[in-house]
């Protein structure tokens, strides 16, 4: 039976990641700020790297606006571990993300073209927005490195939903 993927307005069940600089990393469920979970397709990808280059240098507007960041990938400590020592993002960098946690949030999943890309299957690109109360505000899912919400954007329309207590879109 499939995976029932997350959907505006949902619960979304809390989900644990190992994170880089050990601890655990932990999205869905209550929490106190609001969460930005970005999934990203690994170590591989240079077009996450430069993505997530600009979300770490927009880390404090985030904080300021109420924002907690997770960022997850499949790959393994070695490769998380190995993009934090040459980024030095200030982030919490997850990793481990697995198939059956890739199928709970709905994500693409792709199969790498070569053993040189990496070595197993990884996730497409997810962003989501997560309320307080562990409820999913915002999906954005691509099935490529290509497609992502701009982040400027992103925040400035999170802080107008957050002020004008907007309710999720797309549950029709």
């Amino acid at each position: 039976m499939p995976t029932p993927k997350p959907t505006a307005g949902s619960i979304l069940s809390p989900m644990s990641f190992p994170k880089v600089g050990g601890g655990d990393i932990t999205v869905g469920g209550k929490k106190e700020n609001w969460t930005l979970f970005v999934v990203y397709r690994g170590k591989h990808c240079p077009r996450c790297k430069k993505y997530l280059n600009i979300l770490d240098k927009m880390r404090s507007d985030w904080a300021a606006a109420g924002f907690d960041i997770a960022v997850i990938s499949a790959d393994p400590i070695e490769k998380a571990q190995a993009d934090q020592d040459e980024f030095g993002w200030k982030f919490d960098l997850g990793y481990g993300l697995d198939e059956a946690q890739m199928a709970t949030l709905g994500l693409f999943v792709t199969e790498p073209l070569s053993p040189q890309e990496t070595d197993r299957r990884f996730a497409e690109p997810g962003t989501f927005v997560i309320r307080p109360d562990g409820s999913v505000l915002l999906i954005s899912i691509s099935n490529g490195p290509s497609a992502r919400p701009e982040l400027t954007e992103l925040l400035d329309g999170m802080i107008f939903t957050k002020e004008n207590d907007r309710p999720p879109r797309g549950t029709v």
